[in-house]
């Protein structure tokens, strides 16, 4: 059996690992050496950031397993890969805390005027300006897996109200106030005061924010992602925002990463714009090795894993999920 790792690890993670099988051969490729390593993984974990041979390592036939370490997968779900056999789990939820606490970070910044103050810092200006409540406001979510869940949990006891889109309309929990299925994004839209991005990229969800959605949000409504960022078409985000309809956004992701220098993004001024760092965490590579170590002891058992993703939809079904 050989384990191939595409992600941070110390010599303590691979020990974990290697005391989680101890007749596995346990490869740390890293970025540099995934590419060529991963065709003779019988099981791999990680999240390339490089191009991906998946055609020639579906077709040799050998991998098994793909534990992604991120909760997003279209790093590695792609076309060949849903084809075949392979079993494919994901890490939702092992960061949804630390994604929780950076929504609410950027959501009270927008809501609170943040970036006008900061400006303002900066000229020695101490003007009053306008701000905005989060108690009592109607928030919705857009994908209720295991960020949208623990980012509903945090904001319910502010007294809000939570609307919902999730492809699992039938299994709502008790702090979403209304739980609807994907197709009524349209029917949401003009009932929120927040948007919150948390849905999966796949090709349902590229691009479904754009210039006529972002238009059926009220006015002064407040645009939040912390998914991926193709999950918004950015020039009409950009437009909307010129125009004055909504009173801001705050991304955490952008459609291409690095955000390009010249990108108009960083000249408006309602925006607030962090660079992917939603899921940092100081425990986050122990937080993955623990899981992986967990779905080890359940793949060599015969067990259904934690989080194992149906392919055909790109995220874990409830049942599946880690609880968080």
């Amino acid at each position: 059996m050989r384990i191939v790792l595409c992600y941070p690890v110390e010599s303590s993670h691979l020990a974990q690992i290697q005391a989680a099988w101890p007749e596995a051969e346990i490869v740390d490729a890293g970025q540099e050496h995934i590419a060529n390593e991963i065709s003779r993984a019988d099981i791999y974990c990680g999240h390339a950031k490089v191009p991906v041979p998946w055609k020639k390592v579906v077709d040799a036939g050998r991998l098994r397993w793909i534990q992604s370490s991120a909760a997003g997968l279209d790093h590695c779900l792609v076309p060949s890969v849903i084809a075949s056999d392979i079993l494919v789990s994901s890490a939702s939820g092992v960061l949804a805390k630390q994604v929780a606490d950076h929504t609410m970070a950027l959501l009270a910044g927008m809501l609170r005027n943040l970036p006008t103050f900061f400006r303002a810092q900066q000229k020695r200006e101490f003007i009053r300006q306008p701000t905005r409540d989060l108690h009592g406001i109607t928030i919705g979510i857009v994908g209720l897996g295991g960020n949208g869940r623990r980012i509903a949990k945090v904001l319910k006891p502010f007294e809000t109200t939570i609307i919902a889109t999730d492809w699992y309309s039938e299994n709502k929990p008790d702090y979403v106030d209304e739980l609807l299925p994907p197709d009524a994004l349209d029917e949401l839209l003009p009932r929120v005061e927040v948007l919150i991005l948390t849905a999966p990229l796949n090709k349902q969800t590229r691009g479904m924010i754009d210039a006529r959605r972002l238009r059926m949000l009220p006015k002064d409504a407040v645009l939040i992602n912390v998914a991926r960022g193709p999950l918004v078409v950015e020039d009409d985000l950009i437009e909307v925002l010129e125009s004055g309809h909504l009173w801001g956004a705050a991304l955490d992701v952008t459609e291409s990463e690095p955000l390009a220098q010249d990108s108009r993004l960083w000249e408006i001024p309602n925006l607030i714009i962090t660079p992917h760092v939603g899921g940092q965490r100081a425990s986050r590579i122990d937080d993955m090795t623990n899981l992986f170590c967990k779905n080890l002891q359940l793949y060599q058992a015969g067990k259904p894993l934690i989080n194992r993703v149906n392919k055909q939809l790109g995220f874990p079904e409830p049942g599946a999920m880690l609880e968080n």
